[in-house]
């Protein structure tokens, strides 16, 4: 200790370091003055100072034993680097995208809302026709928008993180079809309500109905009353029809289009022939004479029944005047809309349509996605209701974004089941014995119950050398012999599958017993952590691998003890000549 004091506290040792080296140590104090070389004391005359060197020598060696302790600290793994105090960083707020109409102001039903209580959300509105992206495997997806805002046109660029959709995707109308921004939504990743996997689903009828069917087989026609549909590819298979009146739907089309009254057969071969120059398919249904129309919709959790009479006096309940009231909500209607609502994986918001006959009987016609209308006195709170829908699936796609498995974004190693031996066993085989002939990799079957033994013969013998030859290593592998020493050997190994190789015991030699190790192999085990590392290697080593185990062994407070031994043996070695 008094060999360092006098050698630090000699200023000509300090003059000769490098620039730069230790300029943390020489800044000028109040109570001690850094000494400096004669040159530049030459150089920069300062006024006389009475010269502390004892004071400047205990200076500078309190600061090498701070830094050691810093040093020993983070070996030990004490420093917390968390406790740095860093300025908070503004979260980049969540971009929303609704596809509706600009009738519906959707910015002020998400204003002052959060992503998990730390992300605002910026709404972006547009219609499907003034939309159109670009989508990229590694890039997600990037949506031009260009809408007219008072007249003036506003085009921006953006990648949207959530999606609401409120239009249709689809429609036989002229200009009305944007599946292929469905598909693109699709192809970049983007989360939508309701799912892409639904909405391009959605965009065939009848396709939407054989899922009623499927319903309605599954419950039977007293829980779940489906009207009689007859669908035609095309207009080759409309011969005839047993009742009339009947409805004739076209293809696939809203809000009453393509749907036509037939009175009688005459009627009916007319439409046959309109059917093929619109070059579509076409469902049949029985006319029911209605007393009123039922629609029972479901956003989230919360239910809502509304009843339709039409005052006008024509058979499309929706054309026209019409009478509009909320109903009772009845376990009935409740069991229509969840078993419609477990459609194409699920559906957050959906609407059923049914038609009650004038004789007491209902009739489910449709379901509806969300797009669907709303309707009645509470289209404000039904809003709201979409808003907070929105928001919690916007917050678990951000707290399950880490954990969710996904073909891009596997399982995290931090929640797959760790079984130690397998995981040990599998990631690092044994290398062969020294002198013996050397294995292919893929040679070895993986086992899961013992450690990677050498594989055996054809005839069922361990490979020997010429000079043993004894009954033991003649044994058959499904010997009670083999086994125990099978499940018995390298019992450390088996717990600890993250050790480096280094710490991993040799396999055994030819013509010797697994759980009897060579006492050559032993020595030089003993006498040097590794043949090839020189001096400044082998005290990294003695941080890095000879820690592992002891961590895992002993509890922290050994480790910390042996860290800090290890240091002063270190030092010590350094400074002994």
């Amino acid at each position: 200790m008094n060999f360092l004091r006098r050698r630090l506290s000699d200023s000509s040792f300090v003059a000769n370091l490098p620039n730069g080296y230790m300029m943390d140590l020489q800044r000028p104090d109040s109570s001690t003055s850094s000494p400096a070389s004669p040159a530049m004391e030459r150089k920069h005359p300062q006024p006389p100072q009475p010269s502390h060197s004892s004071s400047t020598g205990t200076s500078i060696f309190s600061s090498i034993s701070s830094a050691m302790k810093q040093t020993t600290q983070a070996a030990a793994g004490l420093i917390d680097h968390s406790a740095s105090s860093t300025p908070p960083v503004a979260q980049k707020p969540k971009i929303l995208l609704v596809i509706d109409d600009a009738h519906t102001d959707w910015a002020k039903y998400f204003q002052g809302k959060k992503v998990n209580g730390e992300f605002d959300i910026r709404v972006e509105q547009a219609e499907f026709s003034e939309l159109n992206l670009a989508a990229y495997v590694m890039g997600g997806c990037m949506v031009d928008m260009q809408v007219m805002r008072n007249g003036t046109k506003v085009v921006r660029s953006f990648k949207p993180d959530f999606v609401l959709i409120r239009q249709h995707a689809y429609s036989m109308a002229l200009g009305e079809d944007f599946r292929s921004l469905i598909i693109g939504l699709q192809y970049g990743g983007i989360h939508t309500v309701n799912s892409l996997y639904s909405i391009y689903n959605f965009c065939s009828k009848p396709w939407v109905f054989s899922q009623l069917i499927k319903i309605f087989n599954s419950l039977g026609p007293e829980k779940f009353p489906l009207v009689e549909q007859t669908f035609f590819p095309s207009y080759k298979q409309m011969l005839t029809t047993p009742n009339f009146p009947v409805v004739v739907k076209l293809g696939h089309a809203h809000a009453g289009m393509g749907k036509v009254k037939v009175e009688n057969q005459h009627d009916f071969r007319d439409m046959a022939s309109i059917v093929a120059m619109a070059k579509t398919y076409v469902t049949t249904e029985p006319f029911i004479d209605s007393k009123y129309d039922i629609r029972i919709q479901k956003i989230g959790s919360n239910y809502k029944a509304y009843m339709r009479t039409s005052i006008s006096g024509n058979w499309k309940a929706n054309t026209g005047s019409a009478m509009l009231e909320q109903i009772a909500m009845t376990e009935r209607y409740r069991l229509w809309a969840d078993a419609c609502a477990e459609m194409f994986g699920g559906l957050d918001i959906c609407a059923v349509k049914a038609v009650h006959s004038k004789d007491g009987k209902d009739y489910i016609i449709e379901v509806m996605d969300s797009s669907m209308p709303l309707i009645g006195e509470h289209v404000e709170e039904d809003r709201q209701l979409i808003a907070d829908l929105v928001v919690s699936r916007m917050t678990q796609l951000v707290t399950t974004a880490g954990s969710t498995p996904s073909p891009l974004r596997p399982w995290p190693a931090s929640m797959k089941s760790q079984t130690g031996p397998q995981l040990g066993q599998l990631s690092q085989p044994r290398p062969p014995p020294q002198g013996g002939p050397r294995q292919p990799q893929g040679s070895q079957p993986p086992r899961t119950n013992a450690p990677p033994q050498q594989r055996l013969s054809p005839q069922g013998q361990q490979p020997q050398s010429p000079q043993s030859t004894s009954p033991q290593q003649q044994r058959s592998p499904g010997s009670p012999q083999q086994v125990r020493s099978a499940t018995g050997s390298s019992p450390v190994q088996a717990s600890k599958p993250g050790m480096f190789p280094p710490q991993q015991p040799r396999p055994p030699a030819q013509g010797r017993a697994p759980n009897q190790p060579s006492p050559t192999e032993t020595s030089k085990q003993q006498a040097t952590p590794h043949p090839h590392l020189n001096k400044s290697q082998s005290l990294t080593n003695t941080f890095s691998i000879s820690e592992s185990p002891q961590r895992g062994n002993a509890n922290e407070d050994e480790a910390k003890a042996e860290t800090i031994r290890n240091l002063r043996k270190s030092f010590a070695s350094l400074f002994s000549d």
